[in-house]
């Protein structure tokens, strides 16, 4: 069974891609797990292979989506994105980005939160 906040956060997921792409971002990955946790969205950007991590609110919501991603959560996508680089050799610089996606009916709206965190 399908939960409505798993079908949010993947409609969010799609509405950021959607967003990257569009803005010239190639894709590499997305929902890459570790036994840390998961990042959402992978691509490139010039000089970069950027961590992307989604947070999918209602619009009107008491906090700001990217307020959703504290200090652990953080930690947690470092570790997985060190995992995964470590498979992935890259000499592109790792970078970390927060996308907030908000949502009223159909209507979304997107901002982009570049080097958002990192160590």
């Amino acid at each position: 069974m399908i939960r409505y906040s798993d079908y949010i956060g993947d409609m969010g997921e799609e509405k950021a891609l959607e967003f990257l792409i569009k803005k010239g971002y190639e894709f590499v990955d997305k929902n890459y797990h570790s036994r840390y946790g998961e990042i959402d969205i992978i691509v490139k950007d010039k000089d970069y292979i950027v961590f992307v991590e989604v947070k999918t609110r209602k619009k009107g919501s008491l906090a700001r989506p990217s307020e959703f991603v504290d200090t652990c959560k953080q930690k947690r996508i470092l570790k997985t994105a060190k995992i995964y680089l470590s498979g992935n050799l890259t000499d592109l610089q790792p970078r970390f980005d927060v996308i907030e996606v908000t949502y009223k009916g159909n209507e979304f709206e997107i901002e982009h939160i570049e080097n958002a965190f990192g160590e």
